[in-house]
């Protein structure tokens, strides 16, 4: 396959709490919004965004954050080799001006643009992309997703300054659409050699349309634009610098002072606008842009080596268990949607799995009792003296996470599950699932691939809810090695329906990104994975 320059068009695996990317990205709700906007004019240069937003990941290295709030300010700073049509998942051209895929999709080779300099005046170049996917393994515990797109990888070659080569050992179909993510984005060969602690904490060199000015763990991040840019991403449609001068990311973890600080105009836009504030936001000066998020959905992962959780009654119990409607519609933004699979339905190849997924508190009961566990004294099932209890684990990286688990765990205790939340730090998250020191988790993973399936949950990867082998295995490497669109498909609804008819993991509900954007700003973009693209924003 051959990209031309005018085309619109192993251990290690993906987690994070809210992340990437899709190759045919499907059409979006009804109530998706592409971009947010007064009522147009002609676009201006100059001025300063001002974005708030919930948390801090704690590191300002795009290829190691894993988590939205970081990921709109840092995906700012580098560029990618390719970019995606959120509208069609098509993949285009970035850094990269074509490419060519062997047909057994074992071997890339991309032809890079000229021209292309890091804000540290060096030059792109084959050996800085190779330098690049060389270092990614080892990145450490933050750079999973990067190393899961590099997953098999056997080489990078430099075959030319222009011309960089990535071999597989087996056929990886992903490939294409990761070189579009935050993750793969291209830093300068010198950020590149310094240690990932360096890279979280002082920030890389990147060949953005805006640097890193300042960092302030738990306070804000402030970006410049890059004087003389010149090599966006063929979606943008501005050619050149960015509009605004400055982009400041504040940290204000409280919803209520978010959606305050926007009406009175301190700040121009605010992430995760959550139910309990649409109203106060609605019909004044403010755009409400909603997107759906592709991958795994909100879910409980359950640590399937826990002896209550290799009971498959009791798994399947848990899902039939929960009512996803009464949750949408209580806690989160108008427009989501209660999962209907483990994948969003905006995800290429997602497989509708509503009826598997459908709220029966008597079948849950049913099945518990099968297993052996009957009501106690206070309501909480007993079985062989022992308490059907179990803790979920979550991080404050959404205002909807704890509400939507407190119902979540009023549900349970409905039919007679005890269940104890958790609250970790975010920088958490990964330390948590790598250890396996967990009953459950909640979280979900973006990206606009169903390979997140595999990096998820496959046996032979990290496998971090520690699923058993199965023929689970079969269908994710098999969907990852063809280049038949119709064989992956279906191999992926094959998987979709071993995830959820095993309850190895519990979907609950689509991640519904809503921001909150001022209508004096315009043109403020989704991109294919549900993050903002702001080189085309503007304010007037």
């Amino acid at each position: 396959m051959t990209a031309h320059p005018d085309s619109r068009t192993h251990r290690r695996a993906a987690f994070a709490a809210l992340v990437t990317g899709g190759l045919l990205l499907s059409a979006c709700a009804s109530s998706d919004t592409g971009s947010a906007g007064g009522e147009g004019g002609r676009p201006k240069s100059g001025g300063t965004l001002t974005f708030a937003v919930g948390s801090d990941a704690g590191c300002v290295d795009p290829q190691q954050v894993g988590s939205n709030d970081t990921i709109y300010s840092l995906r700012q700073v580098v560029d990618s080799l390719t970019d995606q049509d959120p509208k069609t998942g098509k993949i285009v051209p970035w850094l990269a001006k074509s490419w060519d895929i062997s047909p057994d999709t074992t071997t890339f080779t991309f032809h890079l643009r000229s021209g292309v300099t890091f804000s540290d005046g060096t030059p792109l170049t084959a050996q800085v992309v190779k330098d690049n996917f060389d270092a990614v393994p080892k990145l450490g515990a933050l750079g999973t997703l990067a190393q899961g797109y590099l997953s098999g990888v056997e080489s990078t070659t430099a075959v030319d300054p222009l011309t960089v080569r990535v071999g597989f050992k087996q056929p990886n179909a992903q490939f294409l659409q990761a070189t579009a993510t935050h993750s793969l984005g291209i830093e300068s060969s010198a950020s590149a050699k310094e240690s990932p602690q360096d890279k979280c904490s002082k920030g890389v060199v990147g060949s953005g349309p805006f640097v890193l000015k300042d960092y302030a763990q738990n306070q804000s991040i402030t970006l410049a634009s890059r004087a003389k840019y010149a090599w966006g991403s063929t979606l943008w449609t501005k050619k050149g610098e960015a509009y605004l001068d400055k982009l400041v990311f504040k940290v204000v973890p409280e919803a209520g002072v978010r959606t305050g600080s926007l009406q009175s105009g301190q700040v121009d836009a605010i992430g995760s606008v959550g139910k309990a504030n649409e109203a106060a936001l609605q019909g004044g000066a403010v755009n409400l842009p909603q997107r759906a998020n592709p991958g795994v959905v909100f879910n409980l992962g359950l640590n399937n080596s826990r002896a209550l959780f290799k009971d498959a009654k009791v798994r399947q119990a848990l899902l039939f268990a929960i009512d996803r409607q009464q949750i949408v519609d209580a806690v989160f933004p108008t427009g989501t949607e209660p999962a209907t699979s483990i994948l969003a339905h905006t995800t290429p190849d997602y497989a509708d799995l509503g009826p598997d997924l459908a709220f029966d508190a008597g079948k849950a009961k049913s099945l518990l009792d099968s297993a052996g566990w009957k009501a106690g004294s206070d309501g909480v099932r007993v079985k062989d003296g022992k308490k059907l209890s179990l803790t979920v684990k979550w991080f404050a990286n959404a205002a909807t996470n704890q509400p939507a688990l407190e119902l979540i765990q009023q549900q349970l205790k409905a039919v007679g599950i005890d269940v104890v939340l958790k609250q970790l730090q975010i920088t958490q998250f990964s330390p948590t699932l790598q250890s396996g020191d967990f009953d459950a988790v909640w979280g979900n993973v973006t990206r606009a691939d169903p390979d997140i399936l595999r990096s998820s949950y496959s046996s032979r990867l990290a496998n971090f809810y520690h699923l058993p082998t199965s023929s689970l295995d079969d269908a994710l490497t098999q969907q990852a090695a063809t280049s038949d669109p119709a064989k992956r498909k279906q191999l992926v609804s094959e998987a979709q329906k071993l995830i959820v008819q095993n309850a190895y993991v519990v979907p609950v509900v689509e991640l519904q990104t809503q921001l909150g954007v001022a209508k004096k700003v315009h043109d403020l973009d989704f991109e294919a994975s549900s993050r903002i693209q702001l080189h085309d924003t503007w304010i007037g």
